[in-house]
């Protein structure tokens, strides 16, 4: 029997977050083959918005894998110049993930991955610039595993999140995003936790549903060289096919100057090392999702928690460009709930993971 609510996160995909109309050219790329109930779904709505061309395409982790670790130096460095060529022609990408095991990539060989981010780096901004796209998850039992849940209460947890009034909240955002724009100085205060910013001149973006579903964040970013303090996250975080908990940045004149991650030092290190901008802050973000409130091991969920903020080391949005420009984004995540202050200049906009400032007060949960 079909979930009726497969065919429902497909209409938000395509009817509100990518808007598909006719004419358009269609690139549907999941990874994994679980996600092939949401890929129809998709495919016949495109169909039906009289998309003129709609393209799918499945990858498999496992053998990206064999790439990564057998590959020559010779084939890392090929560019796929034909992918770049197609990704001209597109008009709107969806991107799905259907992932069976998070730590698929755990033992890949981690130089190669770096290097060929850097390699198909063309075809991200192809991409990212020039198409309208929204990426989002499919539910899998490895998935379920990875949130601490079983596949059905996974089930639950993400269709709710993604199935939205995403007009609703994007209305909702207007004040947080208000704010943002007219914010200075920024501090934020936890356990282990003292962290200072600037954000004078970059505006806040609203993330309301159009580019990732879920969705659910206002981020900015801060001045590259004013970031000053510490920060510690209490998120885990998947990187690279590596869990890393409890990481520690320091920084001096908005370089990280020391980082730590229990077990992890070395590989953490290692991938701020890419290259100059990795050791650079290139976003910083609220997450508003109210659906969304413990995290899941999946970024793109635990960037959108209710009453947390991430700090992502690496490369900078051109929505809001501080300048920043690395191989590298990761979204770091900080959960405020029950322990932490967020402050506008003097201003106390969120105490406990609940804003307090009274224009914000709109977007706090209900229950």
């Amino acid at each position: 029997m079909k979930d009726p609510r497969v065919k429902q996160l497909a209409e938000v995909l395509v009817n509100y977050s990518a808007r598909v109309k006719a004419g358009d050219v269609v690139l549907i790329s999941a990874a994994g083959f679980e996600a092939a109930p949401l890929v129809k779904e998709i495919y016949a709505l495109c169909l039906e918005k009289g998309a003129k061309y709609v393209e799918y395409e499945f990858a498999l982790p496992d053998i990206t894998r064999y790439f990564y670790n057998g590959a020559s130096a010779e084939q890392i460095s090929y560019f796929p110049e034909h992918k770049l060529e197609f990704m001209k022609k597109v008009d709107v990408f969806i991107g799905l993930t259907a992932s069976d095991n998070s730590m698929v990539m755990a033992r890949a060989n981690q130089a190669n991955m770096i290097a060929w981010s850097k390699v198909v780096r063309p075809i991200q901004d192809q991409r990212v610039k020039h198409t309208r796209w929204v990426i989002t998850r499919y539910p899998t039992h490895g998935a379920a595993q990875e949130a601490r849940m079983s596949l059905d209460e996974y089930e639950d947890y993400l269709f709710a999140a993604c199935c939205m009034d995403w007009e609703a909240e994007s209305q909702k955002q207007d004040a947080l995003k208000a704010c943002v724009d007219a914010a200075g100085q920024v501090r934020i205060v936890a356990s282990d936790t003292d962290l200072r910013f600037s954000l004078k001149g970059l505006p806040g973006i609203k993330c309301d549903g159009r580019l990732n579903i879920p969705d659910g964040e206002v981020f900015s970013a801060p001045v590259r060289d004013s970031v000053e303090g510490y920060i510690t996250y209490n998120c885990p975080t998947v990187y690279q096919g590596k869990e890393f908990n409890n990481i520690r940045l320091e920084f001096e004149r908005g370089r990280i100057v020391r980082a730590s991650s229990p077990g992890m030092d070395e590989e953490l290190n290692r991938i701020l090392d890419t290259d100059e901008g990795a050791r650079y802050i290139g976003e910083f973000a609220i997450g508003v999702n109210p659906r969304i409130r413990v995290p899941m091991r999946n970024i793109l969920f635990d960037e959108k928690i209710f009453g947390s903020i991430h700090f992502t080391p690496g490369q900078a949005y051109d929505e809001c460009d501080n300048g920043n420009r690395s191989a590298v984004h990761w979204d770091m995540v900080k959960i405020l709930a029950g322990d932490g202050e967020l402050w506008f200049d003097d201003i106390l906009i969120q105490k406990d993971g609940r804003f307090v400032h009274e224009p914000l007060l709109g977007l706090n949960p209900s229950e």
